[in-house]
């Protein structure tokens, strides 16, 4: 793809000689420097940490320093930070990740929360509500948001160890 790209830009730019392609590895920080948020909290701000593991539509992986650039959508799942202080686990509903060339890490959640905050006898009550409101689906819309609830839930109850 980044050769039909390239050999387009003449055609498909204004200015083509601005265009400069060039794949890179992420250079030289001995950590990451993370921001971690949601809307309604923050829990990292470029702060200096050891490793990140996250799920993504593409997979899961863990993020060091130099790790290549990367931009990402997150699934709904555990996310872990190792600092120095130790492990810490959130779950995120859904987000993006950016992993930039210089080891700083964006996080931007819809939901995250400690995994701590979360009762797993609820979660477990909730996710049987929500897979009994998938099988009663009425309709497309009803069944594509208990779809939803399902796969969040369903991730969240993993994160707990159930």
């Amino acid at each position: 793809m980044l050769g039909l790209i390239s050999r387009q830009a003449p055609r498909l730019l204004r200015q083509p000689g601005s265009l400069i392609f060039r794949r890179s590895l992420a250079d030289g920080s001995p950590a990451v420097s993370l921001t971690f948020g949601s809307p309604s909290e923050s829990f990292y701000s470029e702060a200096e940490v050891k490793q990140v593991d996250l799920s993504t539509t593409a997979g899961s992986f863990g993020i060091l320093a130099n790790h290549v650039p990367t931009l990402a959508t997150l699934r709904p799942g555990l996310l872990t930070v190792t600092d120095e202080e130790g492990v810490h686990k959130y779950f995120a509903s859904s987000g993006t990740v950016t992993i930039n060339a210089d080891s700083t890490v964006q996080i931007l959640a819809e939901e995250a929360h400690p995994i701590d905050r979360f009762d797993p006898q609820a979660v477990t009550q909730q996710l049987d509500q929500a897979q009994q409101s998938l099988s009663n689906a009425a309709n497309d819309e009803e069944k594509a948001k208990a779809q939803i609830a399902v796969e969040c839930l369903d991730a969240l109850n993993k994160a707990l160890g159930h």
